[in-house]
């Protein structure tokens, strides 16, 4: 990454980070994808486990990795002000953090996957796959956490073409175990839904070798020598991530976990409606991989522009960023709204299942608009290592507002189970709101404080 001047320059380099990035996380996303929608080929039952396992395991996966996300504006603004030698050691240091949280989740897993399913009050077949489902993926959760780090790495260094030459060549791997393991090809055991979760382990731990031999041998992380000197863990280094870290995976938890605590809810509805709501939610956050990207993205440039004290180039950078994500929104809902019935086929051949999904899916046409103002801003804010705000915006808008506003419309209303879809959007666009007005007073000050005073 470099700096550069005009809008149009600006605006050629964001979209240079961008794309990758956004293949990256639809590639990423596409395992989860994949995982949903091949199991859905061998039985409703196959599909509602692995939707209701996926669902328990991505808040968890997406809150805990957001604290490694906070390796992403600390290297870009070391970038930016030019001190690369001080990155090796925040990367070493990440990497401790990332093995420490892998095996402390595993742990807890281990311990509460149990009672959260048997809350659910699951058909027994459904059950028995999701805890499968959870167990096979658990084997992946410490490669994946450690590939995180260095992803957060690559991508902060604007090389995120390298993070999507990765998941390029992870993807076709993930969808053939897939195959393999869900089906029974090749002469393996049909292991129905369960499968898929092995199939992801076994990608995660490829992409994590893969990452390794590019760092230690490419350019221009081979200038780095990540690997070459034994660092201590440092506690200081420990609070720096974390400081960044923790509101960026508490934001990222309480954003993705309504889906889940939805999801508990709604498991007094029959299997066709569970699987349904799983089925819609599961595209609709397929989607959010764009603004999400362009909130990645959003964060390694206005953390270079910010590490180098050029906020005015960081504001622009963040105006670019939110304009590509409502041009995109609005393409978005248009063509989901369109092709409804054809995006529910992708899930089930089950005709119940088909037309409820369709349904839903109309709700999530609101959900676009929503993400491409609030992810955005929450992308450039944590640029400016400002997390606090999203935080507390996310609990908000998400647990205050936008959960018991669903319960009420599900509970008594016509509405039922699209009541909580309602609610959800409503707590959306309470947090792009408020994260809006965040952005352009965190601007206005930046830009301020570097307005020197006259002398006489």
């Amino acid at each position: 990454m470099k700096q550069v001047f005009s809008r149009s320059e600006k605006f050629k380099q964001f979209l240079f980070i961008l794309f990758p990035i956004l293949i990256t996380q639809f590639g990423m996303f596409s395992m989860s994808f994949f995982d949903t929608m091949m199991s859905g080929r061998v039985s409703a039952d196959d599909l509602a486990g692995v939707a209701i396992g996926s669902s328990l395991w991505i808040p968890i996966f997406t809150g805990l990795s957001g604290i490694l996300m906070s390796i992403t504006p600390i290297v870009a603004q070391l970038v930016g002000a030019e001190k690369r030698k001080d990155v090796p050691f925040s990367i070493i240091q990440g990497l401790y953090v990332s093995i420490f949280m892998a095996v402390f989740i595993i742990g807890i897993g281990f311990i509460v996957v149990n009672p959260i399913l048997n809350s659910m009050d699951l058909e027994e077949n459904v059950h028995q796959i999701a805890k499968d489902y959870l167990v096979a993926l658990a084997f992946g959760v410490i490669p994946l956490f450690i590939y995180t780090v260095l992803r957060n790495f690559i991508d902060a260094l604007g090389q995120t073409r390298t993070s999507m030459f990765i998941t390029i060549l992870a993807l076709p791997i993930n969808v053939v175990l897939n195959y393999v393991l869900i089906f029974g090809a090749l002469g393996f055991p049909q292991l129905g839904g369960v499968g898929a979760g092995y199939a992801t382990t076994i990608t995660y731990w490829c992409i994590l070798l893969v990452s390794v031999w590019i760092i230690v041998k490419k350019e221009p992380f081979l200038s780095f020598q990540l690997f070459k000197k034994y660092y201590r863990m440092s506690i200081s280094s420990w609070k720096e991530i974390l400081g960044i870290g923790l509101p960026i995976g508490f934001s990222i938890f309480f954003e993705t976990s309504i889906f889940s605590a939805v999801t508990l809810f709604m498991s007094t509805y029959d299997t066709v409606t569970i699987a349904s709501h799983q089925a819609a939610i599961n595209f609709a956050s397929f989607l959010y991989m764009i603004p999400l990207s362009i909130s990645m993205a959003l964060t390694i440039v206005v953390g270079f522009e910010a590490g180098a004290k050029r906020f005015k180039d960081a504001r622009d950078y963040s105006r670019i960023g939110i304009f590509i994500a409502v041009c995109m929104a609005f393409v978005c809902a248009g063509l989901l709204f369109a092709f409804r019935e054809q995006v529910a086929a992708l899930y089930t051949n089950d005709p119940e299942v088909l037309m409820l999904t369709s349904h839903f899916l109309v709700y999530a046409v609101f959900f676009q608009l929503s993400d491409a103002i609030q992810a955005p801003i929450q992308g450039a804010l944590r640029g400016y290592k400002d997390v606090n705000i999203t935080f507390f915006m996310a609990l908000i808008s998400y647990w205050v507002i936008g959960l018991p506003l669903g319960f009420i419309l599900a509970n008594y209303t016509p509405l039922e189970a699209f009541g909580y879809w309602v609610g959800l959007i409503s707590g959306l666009a309470v947090g792009a709101s408020g994260l809006a007005y965040r952005l352009v007073i965190m601007q206005k000050r930046k830009i301020n404080s570097q307005v020197q005073p006259k002398t006489a």
